[in-house]
């Protein structure tokens, strides 16, 4: 027997309203929208603002500590002064004049703009493409709100993001009290780093037509920011500095803060704002709710056997950015790499870096440093081996794990072959970070032995991710609702491994983390003894994951 759908007085208002009201009509329901949407990124936002603007203050204030002195920033000036270093920071002309406040803009300006990137493409696919991809959008639009309405309100509230945290900058640089970092100079610093949140958050309103999965469009964004960085990194590096005036990061280091205080390189950044949410706009009237503008490719007509099996569909759906993630490593590791010929001449004059590196111990330079940036590529692949386990959530909240486990697949064996995929992935792109760190790194120091050294001393950090997954299972086995806590692990394993070996933390912080008890290879001698404790504590926290999960209810929204 079935029903006939019922149409209600709103539902049937919207066609007309739209079509009677035009451009208001279309953004009907955005302030609503808006005000749900700051409602569910009440934690959300506040944390990603307080940690950019927590860490450019103490990064200030470090820099007033380390070069004090203008002996120390003379130094400071020679070791930048390389293509490697420029690579690493930004354009020259911050070195003609450098103070703490353009130690602040070459350093530090570049790095940032990638994170508040991130911050506003997460922003704009969590309420737009990732709301079609539950459903939601669909239920909500067959109210009175309009076509255009949660794309405007996803880049008013990144916009928001973006506004508050430069002003926040603004305020707390000019609150330092530091020579060389002024009122004017901040401003200027605040509304660089709003500028590229601006661009970027208009670029993800353009990917989330693209393709009708979140992760997609997440990934063609993320990429895109990657790609400007490459090109900001790749001019400043050369003569001419041509190819920075293609990135709209290049753009706002050429603000040149804190020493000319240039504002009209943010012109170009609000033209490009401009150009791409107007495309994403249009883009979003030449598709269906649910749908992107890419088509689906069509698969085989028969499947694969491997596709039959848990692990294989699990592996199959997490293809796309298992191969992201390897090849970002590898470049990763590549440039890195690069660089680490010209270790010992970039960081002899700075202090703190030599006291860490120093801690570290080893045979030469070259060694303690591969050792740090070691924990460095740990912590981007714990990124990836958290976001792999925590896919489990993701289909069982969409609505997706419920129909396969109705059939005679068992949950463990449904929750283990994403697991699986996350401990297995997660080995493997530490390999490709390791090679591609190994390669580069004997290219640039004349020794091949690199390639091995620093390829096992990646490999050295897997039972650590082994253990961010058990983290991740248990708490998506015990505390679904929880689960997002299992990104504190690679977050506090940067913080203290990374900071804290030049800011000094106490050792027991480091204790905490699993990635503090991996011997510091290839600085250190191994020890294996760390490494096969960890791999037991993997274990038994992946099998009480999986545990919990067996003996709890499904959830889905």
């Amino acid at each position: 027997m079935t029903s006939t759908p019922t149409t209600t007085a709103a539902e049937a208002r919207v066609p007309d309203a739209t079509a009677a009201g035009g451009a208001g009509a279309a953004l009907a329901g955005t302030g609503t929208l808006i005000r749900f949407a700051l409602r569910r990124d009440r934690v959300r936002l506040p944390v990603w603002i307080l940690a950019l603007l927590l860490g450019t203050l103490s990064t200030a204030n470090s820099y007033q500590e380390l070069y004090g002195s203008p002996e120390d920033r003379a130094n400071a000036v020679e070791t930048m002064g390389s293509p490697a270093g420029l690579a690493m920071s930004g354009p020259r002309h911050y070195l003609d004049a450098y103070t703490s406040g353009a130690m602040l803009g070459h350093q530090m300006l570049g790095f940032t703009a990638v994170l508040v990137g991130l911050m506003s493409v997460l922003t704009v696919t969590r309420h737009t493409r990732a709301e079609e991809e539950t459903g939601r959008a669909e239920l909500l639009r067959s109210a009175v709100v309009g076509r255009h309405a949660h794309l405007a309100a996803a880049l008013s509230v990144a916009a928001l993001a973006n506004l508050v945290l430069a002003l926040l900058l603004a305020l707390g640089l000019a609150g330092l009290g530091i020579e060389g970092i002024d009122a004017g100079g901040s401003l200027l610093y605040g509304a660089g780093h709003a500028a590229a949140g601006l661009v970027f958050a208009a670029v993800a309103a353009v990917t989330v037509q693209l393709t009708a999965h979140a992760r997609g469009a997440t990934g063609t964004a993320l990429a895109v920011i990657g790609a400007a960085y490459v090109l900001r990194a790749a001019g400043d590096s050369g003569e001419s500095g041509a190819l920075s005036w293609l990135s709209p990061i290049g753009w706002v280091q050429r603000t040149y803060v804190y020493v000319d205080d240039d504002w009209w390189p943010l012109l170009l950044c609000a033209a490009l704002a401009v150009a791409c949410a107007a495309t994403g706009f249009v883009l979003s009237t030449r598709r269906d709710v649910g749908a992107g503008l890419r088509p689906e490719k069509l698969g085989s007509p028969v499947a694969s056997g491997a596709l039959g099996t848990p692990l294989g569909f699990a592996l199959r759906l997490h293809r796309g950015m298992l191969v992201g993630f390897g090849a970002g490593l590898f470049l990763m590791g590549a440039m890195y790499g690069s660089i680490l010929g010209q270790a010992e001449d970039m960081l002899k004059d700075i202090d703190q870096l030599q006291e860490a590196l120093d801690r570290i111990g080893g045979t030469g330079m070259a060694e303690a440093f591969a050792s740090m940036v070691m924990v460095v590529i740990a912590v981007v692949a714990a990124v990836y081996v958290v976001m792999a386990a925590l896919r489990t959530r993701a289909e069982e909240t969409a609505g997706r794990a419920e129909p396969l486990l109705a059939t005679g697949l068992s949950r463990e064996r449904w929750a283990g072959s994403h697991l699986a995929v996350a401990l297995g992935g997660g080995t493997l792109v530490l390999l490709m970070a390791g090679l591609g760190f190994g390669i580069a790194g004997a290219a640039s120091t004349g020794g091949g032995v690199m390639v091995p050294e620093l390829t096992g001393a990646a490999l050295a950090h897997a039972p650590a991710l082994w253990v961010t997954v058990g983290v991740a299972a248990v708490l998506f086995g015990w505390f679904p609702r929880a689960s997002a806590a299992a990104w504190i692990v690679p977050v506090y394993a940067f913080v203290v491994g990374y900071l804290g070996q030049i800011l000094q933390f106490p050792g027991w912080m480091n204790n905490l983390s699993p990635f503090g008890h991996v011997p510091s290879l290839p600085a250190a001698d191994m020890n294996w003894t760390p490494l096969l404790v960890l791999t037991l504590v993997a274990a038994g926290l992946v099998w009480l994951g999986l545990a919990g999960f067996r003996r709890r209810d499904l959830e889905t929204k």
